[in-house]
């Protein structure tokens, strides 16, 4: 059976448009309360979102499903995705839900689900939702509806598990830092955090209105963080996304760092206090001097498809602790059992801290590779994989490139195009082998 409704981080859609209405998240809600009363007499649900308008409708469409399947909700208000992910396990609930869309913009928005111990959950449970979705509901009798309730101090037991992921050891006092929450889900959480573990902290992206969520702000526009950091002489600089679970870092020449260069300090910090790591996970896209890097100390990477839940698979087969994608989503589930964009900066300070040396000191013998990525559109029904001239062709420039570089050749998920990926530490050498590839496409 394939997957009609969740794809690969939960259900995400315009709002008003199927499946993101009111009238589907309630029958969603229903359906999952019918999976989870299959196992309890008795479950009990978190819902935490983010700050989109949205979210008060598609939060009173979840309570409603839940409650008229037996089901007993608690609400969390706006809360970043990991803490609704920590607080299920906190609280043994049965299950953690998020209404966001987390780096679109506030048009969109989305559910998805947490597992009992705040991991995500696999492929086999959402196909047993929406085989759910085709069944008649269920109504529990009046004596056996689900209650609801609010957690009042949800934010304050989520700022101190973040708190607590930073080493006791050690302080931001002295430091200047800009926190960005891209007027989203950790706008009250994320200053908080930084400001309680000593830093100085000018928040922007702080003030959401239900519209406003990761416009011109957040990870996704670190271009408002680089301005503050600069106008401000501050330090660092920390960018979340609209729900908090990925990141992007500034240093205080403005330097932006993405995943993987923030990804590589985690390890690196870990090494330099003597802790084993025989491995940490990237993805198909992580760049090809990071792993080089890993290799130079004795750490090997494994590249998953692109996305946090092929990455998390991944780490948890190899019962690895580190793992992460290059747009910001880190793992290190020695921290917390899922992507976190708070903690994972919170790791990157403490790496700093530690050595008395900013993030462009530590990366001073790693530079990333030029990537060149070209798109070929192709007629729909193509069999790409068995051209013979491609094959050819791919062999020749990787030959070329030896151990200075790397091709990629994938298909896009939505459009009928291949993507042509070649890294090298010469950008022209990329760009022309890149080229060569696509014309062999085309």
């Amino acid at each position: 059976m394939k997957r009609e409704y969740f794809g690969t981080d939960g259900i995400r859609g315009t709002v008003g448009q199927a499946p993101i209405t009111p009238d589907f998240v309630l029958r969603l809600a229903h359906a999952v309360g019918q999976v989870l009363r299959k196992t309890e007499v008795r479950p009990l649900v978190l819902i935490g979102k983010d700050t989109r308008i949205s979210g008060y409708m598609l939060e009173s469409a979840l309570e409603s499903g839940f409650n008229s399947a037996g089901v007993d909700v608690v609400l969390l208000g706006p809360l970043p995705t990991p803490g609704v992910a920590y607080l299920t396990r906190a609280q043994r609930a049965s299950l953690g839900v998020v209404i966001s869309a987390s780096h679109n913009a506030f048009e969109d928005n989305g559910i998805k689900f947490f597992s009992a111990q705040g991991t995500k959950l696999p492929e086999v449970w959402e196909l047993e939702v929406e085989t759910a979705l085709q069944q008649a509901p269920q109504w529990a009798q009046s004596a056996g509806l689900g209650k609801a309730r609010r957690l009042g101090d949800a934010a304050g037991r989520y700022i101190e598990f973040c708190k607590g992921t930073f080493s006791n050891d050690l302080t931001l006092r002295g430091l200047k830092v800009v926190v960005d929450a891209a007027h989203g889900a950790a706008y009250q959480i994320a200053p908080k955090v930084f400001h309680e573990l000593g830093a100085d902290v000018i928040a922007i992206g702080c003030a959401p209105d239900g519209l406003n969520i990761n416009h011109m702000v957040g990870a996704t526009h670190p271009e408002a963080l680089v301005a503050a950091v600069k106008e401000h002489k501050a330090n660092f600089g920390v960018a979340l996304d609209g729900d908090a679970d990925r990141l992007q870092m500034v240093d205080a020449q403005g330097r932006l760092y993405n995943g993987d260069e923030l990804l590589y300090l985690m390890a690196d910090e870990r090494l330099g206090r003597g802790e084993a790591l025989p491995g940490v996970v990237g993805t198909l896209m992580t760049n090809m001097a990071i792993e080089l890097a890993l290799k130079d100390r004795g750490v090997e990477l494994v590249r998953a498809k692109v996305g946090d839940r092929y990455v998390l698979e991944a780490m948890e087969a190899r019962g690895w602790i580190l793992g992460g994608e290059g747009s910001g989503h880190l793992l290190a589930l020695d921290k917390h059992t899922t992507g976190d964009g708070l903690i994972s900066a919170l790791q990157v300070l403490q790496a700093c801290v530690r050595a008395g040396k900013s993030m462009a000191d530590l990366l001073a013998g790693v530079t990333l590779f030029p990537q060149t990525l070209l798109n070929v559109r192709l007629r729909p029904g193509t069999d790409w994989q068995a051209n013979a001239a491609l094959k050819e062709q791919t062999l020749a420039v990787e030959q070329e490139l030896g151990h200075s570089g790397r091709v990629l050749i994938r298909a896009s998920g939505t459009e009928p195009l291949v993507r042509v990926m070649v890294e090298a530490r010469d950008p022209a050498q990329a760009l022309r082998c890149a080229q060569r590839i696509a014309d062999t496409l085309k």
